[in-house]
């Protein structure tokens, strides 16, 4: 079925469907605002006429929002049947539909995750990953291993484990209630894993621009990569104060919502790196116009979670800096994305993803 009469006929979307999920973590993660060990999903699937499905995930990050993204799914279901598997245009015409609402949220979340099926699917129907069809080709890109909040006695084994397995660089959270042990975690950190490994940290948003500034110059010492989120995201004035007042190269971008919240981060001079969330940014679609304003302030461009997706977006990412590595879904697909020597690279068709549904029967989290 085709948008327009006369036009190359695209495969129409027979159906999408849902499937709340809430699988273990194999590193749990806990960060200033609260422990996670298990990861709340929402699995999509988009099948389209001739049988192909395409899937992608949202993080729901609390397993309350669960029922509420999946209600979101359903409803718009309806809307996508009979709608050729056209990933860009889909996504213009749901931003369009919900103009005035706006599609930051729950609903961005949903769309996003939406568009990263269709492109799934149209990579699986053409037999060719995504980062082809996106004009480039996977590429190995290097990856940090991300921690949370730890206690390095505890994890020094583990610590020295991702080194060993070729992590060239690490991020930690700190963002303890006392600036005493953010020093002592960070400077125990930096002499296990040595001086050759970078070291990121991360304050997921704990601080005010004040005391980020005064806890970020006891740590001027452990030469960190660079300094995440410091304070609220969306205070883009105060992350440019941080930026401004302590000579830290300040990340942030995790929480932008589509690609006019990365203009909003560069015209504030926020952030000398920017971090895309592939569902925050809006699936491929917002990630590679996002890409060309990063590409255009000179910031080099990290990948928040989702590792299937992103590797492929970063593929096709001119300024690429590190990938994160931090598997979500990894417990319910046939084959998880696994790193070698510290480096990820992009697998096809589509997004290399194939649950399974064994696990996912295991896991699920509505009945």
């Amino acid at each position: 079925m085709s948008d327009q009469p006369g036009t190359t006929a695209l495969p129409a979307i027979s159906e999408v469907r849902a499937r709340p999920v809430v699988v273990p973590m194999a590193r749990p993660l806990r960060t200033a605002s609260g422990a996670a060990s298990a990861a709340p999903l929402v699995l999509l699937d988009v099948i389209i006429e001739g049988g192909v499905t395409g899937h992608s995930y949202v993080f729901a990050y609390s397993p309350a929002v669960l029922p509420a993204l999946t209600s979101i799914v359903r409803e718009l279901a309806p809307e996508l049947a009979g709608r050729t598997v056209s990933p860009v245009r889909r996504m213009w015409e749901l931003q369009a539909r919900f103009r005035l609402l706006g599609t930051q949220g729950l609903l961005g979340m949903v769309v996003s995750g939406i568009e990263m099926a269709l492109w799934d699917a149209l990579g699986k129907l053409v037999d060719q990953p995504v980062a082809t069809l996106l004009g480039g080709e996977p590429v190995m890109l290097r990856a940090y291993d991300s921690y949370g909040m730890l206690d390095p006695r505890r994890e020094e084994r583990a610590l020295r484990s991702s080194v060993e397995n070729g992590f060239r660089a690490i991020k930690i959270k700190i963002g303890y209630p006392d600036a005493a042990r953010d020093v002592a975690v960070v400077r125990r950190v930096r002499e296990i894993i040595g001086p050759d490994v970078e070291l990121m940290v991360d304050y997921n948003q704990s601080l005010d621009p004040q005391e980020a500034r005064r806890r970020i110059e006891r740590l001027r010492e452990f030469d960190l990569y660079w300094v995440e989120e410091p304070v609220a995201a969306e205070d883009l004035a105060g992350h440019s104060y941080v930026r401004r007042t302590t000579g830290a190269r300040i990340q942030t971008g995790e929480n932008w919502w589509f690609p006019n919240g990365c203009h909003a981060a560069i015209a504030a001079s926020a952030c000398d790196f920017a971090m895309f969330d592939i569902m925050k940014i809006g699936g491929f679609t917002g990630w590679t116009l996002a890409a060309g304003q990063a590409q255009a302030a000179s910031l080099p461009v990290s990948s928040h979670l989702f590792v299937e997706a992103s590797a492929h977006a970063m593929a096709v990412t001119p300024t690429a800096g590190w990938m994160e590595y931090l598997d979500l879904a990894g417990p319910v697909l046939l084959t998880p994305y696994r790193p070698v020597d510290g480096r990820v690279t992009a697998v096809g068709p589509g997004l290399g993803i194939t649950w399974d549904e064994d696990a996912i029967a295991r896991y699920a989290a509505l009945r």
